[in-house]
């Protein structure tokens, strides 16, 4: 059974070395801390294919105990069930409370059910290119591919240790809040006159650059809106400085992507607001966040370039916000569907 001392559930990991890349590691472990206590750490895979050659420093720096699998016959995956037999062996031994199981692979679809049926708690981690049953089957879901792209753009945006401080001793420069454009993505025409504004309506790529570092400031603020990506709001919500902190880049998400996911996000939000909400339509939106987890296991706002929920919802444009003060001074944040 778990230690009785220890109020952190427990977490056994286990990766599929054949479709996730050593560059995530960071990624499912911070998550996995998020929410308890890894306790398992175990990679499987052929270990004798030159193929994982690169995941070996990776392992000795994070104590993941690879476990060899071989490759009974070509074009089968014998690293599918090594790991299914070794979830039902750490389920039956009553020593942890949840799994977060590490792969873009359907066919652990069965096994995240079987888990959740014996009262586990199961987090998935993969790319996009994950099937939706799998997705569906956890009770969360992380893109690591969307979680890597947000991190290197943060850590991109980071001033250097050495830039930290100039000669003279004085505070670090404000940190450029412009964008980049991702893969794919079209930059602005080059003949466009500095300072202009592209119209609303322009059919603008969602990653397309804001410009160079002077026109940053100048340009509108760009939301995740209707259509789906970065498009202008038409009544822009007044955004707070600490707001204005939590929005980071977008990801490597597409446009189709997007578009896809903002609609089921909205429709499912205000789901959430005719269930819950009082008879003027307020609903508190720490019921809202929790609600959204549980309905839709792969939501998470950083997904969509975003810290935090609040500015998310805020980007959308379709909800107002309320802010009542407490007499105990505890910060409650209520939202309701804004009336057209």
């Amino acid at each position: 059974m778990p230690n009785a001392y220890s109020s952190d559930p427990r977490f056994a990991i286990l990766i599929d070395a054949d479709n996730i890349s050593e560059k995530y590691i960071k990624i499912v472990l911070d998550e996995v801390a998020n929410s308890g206590i890894a306790t398992y750490k175990r990679i499987y895979g052929d270990w004798t294919s030159p193929r994982l050659a690169s995941w070996k420093s990776c392992l000795l720096d994070n104590s993941i105990i690879p476990m060899q699998q071989y490759s009974y016959t070509y074009g089968k995956n014998a690293t599918d069930s090594a790991m299914i037999i070794d979830a039902m062996d750490i389920l039956y031994s009553g020593t942890v409370d949840g799994f977060a199981i590490v792969s873009s692979d359907s066919d652990f679809t069965r096994l995240v059910a079987r888990l959740r049926e014996s009262g586990m708690q199961v987090i998935g981690m993969g790319e996009q290119k994950t099937p939706q049953p799998f997705i569906s089957a956890c009770n969360q879901f992380k893109y690591l591919d969307l979680l890597y792209a947000a991190r290197k753009a943060e850590e991109a945006d980071d001033p250097a240790d050495g830039d930290a401080e100039d000669a003279d001793g004085d505070a670090p420069r404000p940190r450029s809040r412009r964008r980049r454009a991702s893969r794919g993505g079209r930059r602005r025409d080059a003949a466009e006159a500095p300072g202009e504004a592209p119209e609303a309506g322009a059919d603008q790529d969602d990653d397309a650059c804001d410009g160079a570092a002077g026109l940053a400031d100048a340009q509108p603020r760009r939301r995740p809106g209707d259509a789906g990506g970065r498009v202008l709001a038409s009544e822009p919500e007044p955004v707070s400085e600490d707001d204005e902190d939590d929005a980071v880049d977008f990801g490597e998400m597409s446009r189709a992507d997007r578009r896809r996911h903002l609609k089921k996000i909205r429709e499912t939000v205000n789901t959430i607001v005719d269930q819950f909400s009082d008879d003027d339509g307020w609903v508190s939106l720490g019921q809202l966040g929790d609600q959204l987890g549980k309905r839709l296991p792969d939501f998470d706002v950083r997904n969509y370039g975003f810290k935090k929920l609040r500015p998310f919802l805020k980007s959308l444009g379709a909800y107002e916000f309320d802010e009542p003060g407490g007499a105990n001074g505890q910060r409650q944040i209520y939202l309701r569907v804004r009336e057209s």
